[in-house]
């Protein structure tokens, strides 16, 4: 891949009125061979970033001493005195513009599907994967890449998310990983920090996605407000050639005018027939969910193997875009239908089927409703008890909001851990229960899989139990690291094995 020099990055940054000083003490020819904001990761002729809230100057120290030839900040550092440097007003348009730069813009070189909205962008994407694989793997090429919270896949290897959108400096390599390995395809989430705080500047889209919206992530270290929550989403359709929007989402008016920048806009409903796709008869077959789409370009059905008659929106989009980015119908059925996320609406049963245990990542309200209003439709006849917690350290509302959405469809609650970071478990659980009606039975197990254990052995038969709110994930995020944990997909399977 090609190399450039400090002063060609001194450029970019002065083209994007991003640049106020250059220092360069002669080395304006010298080539930048890395670029990381992780002193861990420096080598030889590494240019480093200087960012975030927490940064040190001993991190720059530490770099510079193991081999940082230039280093690009919002201010001067002295410690590091003749070490070349690029001073910028805005590090996160920079880092992300630098991270372009440096991978040679990978995105330009594949076809990219984004995704947004607060609930069902994972499933949206492996739905996409699925469809683009089934086709990919029918020309005889290598598979989609993807981005998403639970997993990246660069073509060749999968390895777990940590973050959503990763930041710009990663997302890059990823995406030039993925090029390398011959991906043409990617999906990818698009988290609103993702877009509020610059991961994504820089890059277009060939198609995106607005799933649906409502209050999230509003906290100190996220969104002040839910206005600007919406508004950081809605920034992803300056960024697209297309977009499929749900017309059925909330603020839809804004959504579509928002939709104004992008060049061409399809919608689709279940409830709206001025859609230009119009989702009908919703049904089940045995497992599987059945519907039909109708369109100016065809009218047909489809089946998808996914527990949860909410994933058909889901479903619709990806179907909808796939369609729209030029995927032959007969890939479209046949990789929709083959689609299981891990984690999401995942189904498991003891041998005689007295308990029903479903998996799925539902971690706020908007999500929680969805889930246990689709297991009170599907299991009207069983006890429904739900398993969560709420992450620590932000989107505090979601306490309240789960609080009160379990109360309003659940038998029974079991309160536990999910990702407490610097909080204290019992602490998010008590904040939760001030939300649940008095006329639910709950209980506070700390230790999740004792939370586990208890939800499934114990529950009144016949019984379907919702663990929610980890998915496939192995491991929790406490203090300032991670522990290893079964995923809730084990837990499910060694509890379900003891009945």
């Amino acid at each position: 891949m090609e190399r450039y020099t400090i002063s060609q990055y001194a450029k970019l940054l002065q083209d994007a009125n991003l640049l106020e000083s250059f220092i360069s003490f002669g080395a304006e020819d010298k080539l930048v061979e890395f670029l990381t904001y992780d002193s861990r990761e420096v080598t030889e002729g590494t240019l480093f970033i200087c960012k975030g809230a927490a940064f040190k100057e001993e991190y720059l120290s530490q770099a510079v001493s193991q081999g940082a030839a230039f280093y690009v900040s919002e201010k001067e550092y002295q410690s590091v005195n003749g070490v070349p440097r690029l001073i910028v007003n805005n590090i996160r348009k920079s880092m992300a513009l630098l991270a372009n730069f440096y991978d040679g813009e990978p995105w330009k070189e594949m076809n990219v599907t984004a995704i947004g909205g607060t609930k069902g962008k994972t499933t949206t994407a492996f739905f996409i994967k699925g469809i683009a694989d089934t086709y990919m793997k029918a020309l005889g090429k290598v598979q989609s890449g993807l981005v998403s919270t639970v997993s990246v896949c660069d073509g060749i290897k999968t390895v777990p998310s940590r973050r959503t959108t990763p930041e710009a400096v990663e997302l890059q390599h990823i995406l030039r990983g993925c090029v390398d390995n011959g991906v043409t395809r990617l999906c990818m989430e698009v988290s609103s920090q993702g877009l509020k705080y610059d991961r994504v500047t820089g890059m277009r889209f060939n198609m995106s996605i607005f799933l649906n919206i409502s209050e999230d992530h509003i906290s100190p270290h996220e969104h002040p407000d839910f206005d600007d929550y919406l508004n950081s989403k809605l920034k992803m359709f300056a960024m697209s050639d297309k977009t499929v929007i749900n017309l059925d989402a909330d603020h839809i008016d804004r959504i579509l005018n928002a939709a104004c920048d992008t060049p061409e806009v399809y919608t689709f409903s279940s409830s709206r027939r001025e859609a230009d796709f119009f989702i009908y008869d919703i049904g089940k077959d045995g497992r599987d969910t059945v519907f039909k789409i109708q369109s100016r370009d065809f009218d047909e059905e489809f089946r998808i193997s996914m527990a949860g008659l909410f994933n058909v929106e889901n479903a619709a989009a990806a179907i909808v875009a796939s369609f729209k980015n030029e995927i032959p119908m007969e890939y479209i059925k046949e990789g929709i239908y083959n689609v299981k996320p891990d984690g999401r609406m995942e189904i498991f049963a003891s041998d005689d089927e007295s308990v029903i245990c479903v998996v799925d990542y539902a971690h706020n309200g908007f999500s929680m409703e969805k889930l246990l209003s689709s297991l009170k439709s599907e299991y009207p006849d069983r006890q429904l008890t739900v398993l969560f917690g709420s992450a620590g350290d932000k989107a505090f509302g979601r306490r309240r909001e789960l609080g009160e959405t379990a109360g309003r469809f659940a038998d029974r609650i079991i309160l536990t851990a999910d990702d407490p970071a610097h909080e204290k478990v019992e602490d998010i659980c008590q904040q939760i229960a001030q939300h649940i009606p008095s006329d639910i039975p709950y209980e506070i197990i700390p230790d999740r899989e004792e939370a586990a254990k208890a939800a499934i052995t114990k529950a009144s038969k016949p019984a379907v139990v919702a663990l929610a709110g980890k998915g496939p994930e192995t491991d929790q995020a406490i203090g300032d690291g991670y522990v290893k944990c079964l995923s809730d997909a084990q837990l499910a399977q060694k509890y379900l094995r003891e009945i």
